[in-house]
């Protein structure tokens, strides 16, 4: 198997710390660098402590364009920056982790042009990509959760709540993320106007066209480190069955994204790069589940299955990881 060498930038951060944990591990990847100005020279493992006894790599300040694929694990707007501030050499393929390119107004930057990385949506599209612009992971879950019905074109308002872990937050400390406000505690945020609602507004009017839908969308912060569960109600008057094989027929191809008969939970899909989908209808509402972790199908993993579709590589390699059920 050919090995792709891969730089990170912005390694020290939750999800610079979960793509080297994925790439160390991948069969197909060696890590060139991961830089992080704040700790070069340091071992990554003296600011990710599980890796103590994984990896000697150390972090670094300089970057090279002596890798086949660049990682940007940074923050929104940060991205824009570094294109903005590097030359990165054209064989090298960018996949963005940030906000930065994610809509079309926006997927030019520096001569490069980013494709939307949400695989279930835009496989195809991907193959043929130099730079992806990876999803939100608020826009992930909701947007599995809706595809098919879009396909579909039943999708009018859509109702959405979605319920985070801290992590989500990024690693920065906030009167919000400390687990002295966290623990046993909720709060809605943003409601209404999260940034994830353009993207995924988007995706959708890709499948169904600008045909009177529109996500209306309250996040919550959560009391727990790790996940995203989201609920989506939408009317429609097709049967229950009838609903359900949309989803199964849509997801068939697709070796991450699973479609269950019972009722989902988040410790189902947490360490994992799943995402799994539950129907219920009562009356005409349809109410849709959708569980994902959000450092990995929400990032970091969801950027490796991008990074396995760009260079011909099966899509879950390196990415078949155990949920911590228990």
């Amino acid at each position: 198997m050919k090995q792709l060498k891969a730089g990170i930038i912005g390694g020290a951060g939750y999800t610079g710390g979960e793509m080297i944990r994925l790439l160390i591990n991948h069969p197909a990847v060696q890590i060139a660098f991961v830089h992080s100005t704040s700790n070069a020279g340091n071992p990554v493992s003296k600011v990710h402590a599980d890796l103590l006894g994984e990896t000697e790599i150390r972090f670094t300040d300089t970057f090279s364009n002596d890798v086949d694929v660049l990682f940007l694990c940074v923050g929104h707007g940060d991205a824009a920056k570094f294109l903005a501030a590097n030359e990165i050499a054209p064989h090298v393929k960018v996949i963005d982790l940030s906000q930065d390119f994610r809509l079309s107004a926006n997927a030019i930057a520096a001569g490069r042009t980013f494709v939307y990385g949400l695989p279930e949506l835009n496989r195809e599209s991907i193959k043929s990509a130099s730079d992806i612009a990876n999803p939100g992971c608020f826009a992930t879950a909701i947007q599995l959760g809706l595809l098919p019905l879009a396909q579909a074109g039943v999708l009018g308002d859509v109702y959405t709540t979605g319920i985070t872990g801290s992590t989500g937050a990024g690693q920065g400390l906030s009167a919000t993320s400390h687990f002295s406000w966290r623990a046993n505690n909720i709060q809605a945020y943003k409601t209404l106007q999260h940034q994830h609602i353009n993207e995924i507004h988007q995706s959708l009017q890709q499948l169904q066209g600008n045909d009177g839908m529109h996500v209306h969308f309250v996040p919550w912060r959560g009391d727990f480190t790790r996940g995203i569960y989201v609920t989506s109600i939408i009317d429609c008057g097709l049967p229950l069955e009838a609903i359900r094989e949309l989803y199964v027929q849509y997801y068939e191809q697709h070796a991450f994204t699973h479609v269950s008969n019972n009722m989902i939970d988040l410790k189902q899909v947490v360490n994992t790069n799943k995402c799994l989908l539950h129907v219920e209808k009562q009356g005409n509402k349809i109410a849709v589940h959708s569980a994902i972790d959000n450092l990995l199908k929400g990032a970091s993993g969801q950027a490796v299955q991008n990074m396995n579709i760009l260079f011909g590589l099966d899509e879950t390699t390196g990415l078949k990881l155990k949920a911590n059920y228990f």
